[in-house]
């Protein structure tokens, strides 16, 4: 709005006169934009560049709006050849439209001529000639493994994996398409199953996927650490399935579901599931076909007629694989069991097994056989062993010496204290289990006699109630306790063992960061290790069987962390003594032997294993003179205890003669190691290693190779050293560096 000032009038009215005057020679000026577009240059009042071309009217628009010649135009557009958005790339996609088959020679998945590349299969060589007559849409390619599992594969795993895969392609045994891998623990069996499956479930000479799916069977303890081993060496690459809990038709929904996967690209083409859940839901599973079952811990099949082994025999597939670290005893029965499951006839049926291979061997090893038996028996032996060898490969962990710290395994002698021997002796004396073997019967009380022995010479806790309830052998035994006494609260010094086990946890609390696994067959001894863990104050995890699925990984995933403050992880043997992995430990304590050697050398192994960083120290603690000295001495002389159960008679018939089962009732006070006076060591003088033996060898039995017999001077471990005065009378120790392998 104009002001109305008088000043800007006077001044608003002085212009208006002005343009009064101007009005008479008026005329529409020539806009500036105008002048542009018409050129003027010759007006004083233009004032454009002399440099800039006058812009020119836009003339791109489609010349013909012709339908055909539009359509020609955009297909001339979309027609350019698909490149692949990668820089430099130099593949052989660059001229091919997405969707259309190649055409030319087919090629591996993976480059065979790469550097460290593992070639599981190459094709024959072919003439100029052959390659002229082949059809190049039929020609088998190399079969790679993927590089990155090669480059992460030891030298051993190699060769493990090649065998895998020539038995279940069939190119081993023709028409067998089975193998079991029997390595020792620790040396990556899961590794090695995991990238066989991976190489069949991608590739194969047809340059197509061998198999679809492929089924892992394992305890239930370790489905979960099945599923994060193939997520660790994978990378994502895969989805496994595993089935770790959940209601009935929850698991039978999953099931179905992954029964019904097809194609070339399934979606989880790895299900993961414990022997138990299978056994209940084998009906879905045997509705369809998978291409692999992988069995781990496959000595649980060591017996055809048990229902696990029943439904996993009846699962529709050909390539079957079974996992286990532990040594195939001398039962000729498993053997057949075992291989019968992966590779079906190789070795007959059952009875022509038994007549050609058993019996003979049998009587062959008879005191009383005859020469031609005996060479008869050795000669079926030898044929038993070369064709079970063709499918069955084990290497021993002399391998892991070479990638993992030192391990230490010590046999440790602990003498009873004197409430354990008065009650020993009084429960030899009134049980008399000696007497009835004299009548030539193995009774019931017999059996329960070597269990009683066994408790009692872990803690006096443990037959406490049967002499409150004066059963058989302990009778008046309850006046032997300290008044007072009460199972509520642990007491060590009643025990020999549990007064040394004291001590190895206090000195190696207090001078270390050390983690400790103590493991026990019995759930009682664990409940011991608790309140001793509570009245010292110790952090502790405990697994057993009474623990579901998903605590045990999360529990042993945290023990193994570096930032937990857990010390001790307390571990049932039966429940979890096979394939944890417990690298957050370097100290394992055996609290008391099993019949079984595979068993103990199991739980043993839990510790030094892949991915261990310290010197690793194993305790089998032993009662001195007692029953478990005789069990030791059964395990090292490699006796066929593997499959002996005492709880049932005819296995015990089976394994021990009448003399050898009236040693077991023996008591011996005056020994320091009833073990080591067996052996006669040559290398001792009065109980002390002063000397090799002139001929180089240690000993003059099979228990040579605990080759390092040592008093408290000898000892080396200085956790050992603080607990010798307490109760340690001898010990056996072993170097995992040298030669000899620790456990026979």
């Amino acid at each position: 709005r104009r002001s109305l000032a008088p000043s800007q009038l006077a001044k608003r009215k002085a212009g208006d006169e002005d343009e009064e005057e101007e009005e008479e020679d008026w005329q529409p000026p020539t806009s500036r934009k105008r002048q542009k577009a018409a050129g003027e240059t010759e007006s004083g009042d233009c004032y454009r560049s002399p440099f800039r071309k006058p812009l020119a009217q836009l003339t791109n628009r489609p010349h013909c709006l012709d339908s055909s010649q539009h359509e020609a135009f955009i297909r001339s557009i979309l027609s350019k050849p698909f490149k692949v958005p990668i820089p430099n790339y130099k593949g052989p996609l660059g001229l091919r439209s997405l969707g259309v088959k190649r055409a030319g020679l087919r090629s591996p998945l993976h480059d065979p001529f790469e550097e460290g590349a593992l070639v599981l299969y190459e094709p024959p060589v072919l003439s100029a000639h052959d390659q002229l007559k082949i059809d190049k849409d039929k020609a088998p390619v190399h079969v790679v493994v993927d590089p990155v599992l090669s480059r992460v594969l030891r030298p051993h795993q190699r060769e493990g994996v090649k065998f895998l895969w020539d038995c279940v392609t069939s190119r081993r045994i023709p028409g067998s398409h089975g193998c079991i891998m029997a390595d020792e623990m620790g040396l990556g069996k899961t590794l090695q199953c995991i990238t066989l499956m991976w190489t069949l479930l991608r590739q194969s000479p047809d340059c197509k996927p061998e198999i679809e799916k492929a089924v892992v069977v394992s305890p239930s303890s370790l489905v979960r650490n099945w599923y994060n081993e193939v997520e660790k060496w994978l990378g994502g690459r895969i989805q496994p399935l595993a089935i770790d809990g959940g209601s009935k038709d929850e698991i039978d929904r999953k099931l179905v579901g992954f029964m019904n996967q097809r194609g070339l690209r399934v979606p989880s083409p790895i299900l993961i599931i414990s022997y138990e859940t299978f056994r209940l839901h084998a009906e879905v599973l045997q509705k369809g076909s998978v291409g692999l079952v992988i069995c781990d811990e496959g000595h649980r099949l060591k017996n055809s007629e048990n229902q696990t082994y029943q439904a996993l025999n009846s699962l529709n597939t050909p390539r079957r694989v079974l996992i286990s670290g532990t040594p195939i005893q001398n039962d000729l029965l498993e053997y057949f069991s075992l291989v019968h499951f992966v590779n079906s006839g190789i070795l007959g049926t059952a009875q022509e097994f038994k007549r050609h291979f058993e019996m003979p061997i049998l009587k062959g090893r008879d005191a009383d056989a005859s020469e031609a038996e005996r060479h008869k028996g050795e000669e079926r032996l030898k044929e038993l062993i070369s064709i079970v060898n063709r499918c069955l490969i084990r290497r021993t962990s002399d391998i892991l010496s070479k990638y993992l710290p030192v391990k230490i395994e010590q046999v440790v002698c602990c003498r009873l204290t004197p409430l354990q021997t008065e009650l020993y002796k009084n429960f030899l004396k009134q049980a008399k289990p000696v007497e009835e073997l004299k009548e030539g019967k193995i009774s019931v009380s017999s059996l329960s006699s070597i269990t009683s022995l066994k408790k009692l010479c872990n803690h006096p806790a443990l037959i406490y109630d049967k002499c409150v309830e004066e059963e058989e052998g302990f009778a008046g035994a309850l006046g032997l306790f300290p008044s007072g006494y009460s199972t509520k609260s642990v007491e060590p010094q009643l025990s020999g063992k549990m007064l040394v086990l004291d001590y190895i946890l206090a000195v190696t609390k207090s001078t270390s960061n050390d983690k400790v696994v103590l493991v026990s067959n019995y759930t009682q001894t664990l409940d011991l290790f608790e309140k001793l863990c509570r009245n010292r104050r110790y952090l502790y995890v405990r697994l057993d069987g009474t623990m579901s699925i998903k605590k045990r990984a999360k529990i042993v995933e945290r023990f193994n962390s570096p930032s937990s403050p857990e010390f001790i992880f307390m571990l049932s043997s039966k429940a979890g003594g096979c394939g944890l992995n417990l690298i957050g430990a370097n100290r394992l304590v055996m609290f008391d032997p099993d019949w079984n050697p595979a068993n103990d050398e199991q739980a043993m192994a839990r510790v030094w294993r892949d991915g261990q960083k310290k010197m690793c120290y194993i305790y089998r603690l032993l009662s001195t003179g007692t029953i478990e000295e005789k069990i030791f001495q059964r395990q090292t002389h490699k006796k066929a205890l593997s499959s002996c159960v005492v709880d049932e008679e005819q296995d015990v018939e089976r394994h021990f003669s009448l003399g050898e089962l009236k040693e077991l009732f023996t008591l011996n006070e005056t020994t320091t190691s009833d073990t080591h006076d067996k052996i006669k060591c040559r290398r001792c003088v009065n109980g002390h290693q002063v000397r090799p033996p002139p001929d180089g060898s240690d000993c003059t039995s099979d228990l040579s190779q605990w080759h390092h017999c040592a008093d408290k001077r000898g000892l080396q471990d200085s956790v050992l050293k603080a607990a010798w005065d307490a109760a340690v009378t001898f010990t056996f120790h072993h170097h995992s560096h040298e030669e000899q392998r620790g456990i026979p």
